[in-house]
Formats: structure tokens, sequence, C-alpha cells
């Protein structure tokens, strides 16, 4: 699961929130040739006040001069209950994944759990919450058992965050721990924080950092990548 942002509070109207940025980087040379990183991710979200129902699609691709780096597709569906009503709510998940980067042909994650709102004003946020999840996937390579596919539970572990300082800058993220159930050296670790930087009132300069971590075939990637967002309530 990776990052689905909200950012106000709600009234019992029906309110949605669209996001779209564009990051990447690039570094070309005469001697190694081009280097390059695109990472596209779509938000959508509809708010009421005693729910709200979240997805986001997200694209990474990267290369550099003699083979593909990157090709890392994620889609989530988020639903929040009385989140935006108490401190105390619920939520529920189904989420798809496939990485090249991580040997990752196919993983499906489907779960429920509870979470608490420690801070919720305009210009801060910070949530925890925890939950089980039941997860189906198909690697590209053995893992460290000498499977390709497999079933497991997880406890899944989330840390959400954001602060915005004098109307223009915003610092936020979202972290992830999911361990197996039956098996503590099988773990997923995803560390993602985005500083933005307003340029227009819906036109963002955002530099974002992102950690994964697949501990069973023992892959992982980081990046950093900077770019253009945009965003819109309505």
């Amino acid at each position: 699961m990776m990052q689905l942002t909200g950012f106000s509070q709600f009234s019992d109207t029906v309110h949605y929130y669209v996001n779209f940025s564009g990051t990447g980087n690039l570094n070309r040379t005469n001697t190694t040739g081009s280097t390059y990183l695109l990472n596209n991710t779509l938000q959508f979200q509809v708010n009421k006040k005693k729910f709200s129902i979240n997805s986001l699609a997200s694209h990474v691709y990267g290369k550099n001069a003699t083979v593909k780096t990157n090709d890392d597709f994620l889609g989530i569906l988020n639903l929040d209950i009385l989140k935006g009503i108490q401190k105390f709510y619920y939520w529920a998940l189904t989420s798809y994944e496939k990485s090249f980067s991580l040997k990752l042909d196919n993983r499906f994650q489907a779960g429920a759990g509870v979470g608490y709102t420690f801070v919720n004003i305009d210009k801060a946020n910070l949530e925890v919450s925890d939950g089980v999840l039941f997860e189906t996937s198909d690697l590209s390579i053995p893992d460290a058992h000498g499977q390709t596919s497999y079933q497991t539970l997880r406890n899944s572990l989330r840390v959400k965050y954001r602060f915005i300082i004098k109307e223009m800058f915003r610092f936020d993220g979202i972290n992830f721990y999911q361990p197996s159930f039956s098996d503590g050296n099988d773990y997923i670790l995803k560390l993602k924080a985005n500083f933005s930087i307003k340029l227009y009132k819906w036109l963002n300069f955002t530099t974002t950092f992102n950690y994964n971590r697949q501990n069973i075939t023992n892959t992982e990637n980081l990046f950093l990548s900077y770019g253009l967002s945009m965003e819109k309530f309505f």
C-alpha cells in the first residue's frame, strides 16, 4: 500500500479531491549514455463526514544505458469509516501491485483494521493504523523457501503524517511495515515522503523519496524524483 492523502477536514456534504503528479530524473553523459526514471501518480478521493473512499494508481519506469531498472505498477482502493468525526476509525483496503525491480509478477492484498488520529488540523496530521491483510503473490524469482507463488496473512502497520508551513511548504509521507504472521523473515517495508512548494493555488513543485523492500526475495529499490503536481478540491 502506498500514499493516499487528504488535506482538509470535510463537512457532511460530499467533497472530491484529485491529484496528479509527474516526477522523474534524467542523467546523461557521453561515456555511459542516458539514465532516466519516470514516476507518475494519480489520486482520486470522495469524502463525506462519516466515510471517505480513496483510490490511487501509480507507475514507475526507469532505464539506464543497458537495461530496464523499473517497471512498477500499484493500484489501491481504500475505505475509511468514521475518520472525519472521531479519532478512532476503521479501514478496509484492496490493492494490486507488480514490480520489475522487486521481482514481483503479481501481488494482491485485501484486508481491514483500525486506526487512530493523533492530530488532524488544517496544517498538521498524524495517524497510526494497524490491521490484517490477506495476500497472494507470484514472484519472478524463487523466494528464500524456493517458492514462486504463495499466500499469507500479514500484519499491516502504517504511520502517516502531513505538515504545512505558511501555506506554501508541505511535507507529507506514509510508511508501512507488513510482516507475515507465519514467517518473521517475510516482511514488506515501504517508505514514502514528499516535499512540495506551492507555485500556484493548484500547482506544486514536488520532490519524492521512495524506498521499498521485499525481504523474502532480498530485493529493494530506492529512488528520488522531482517534478510537478496538480491538485484540485471540488
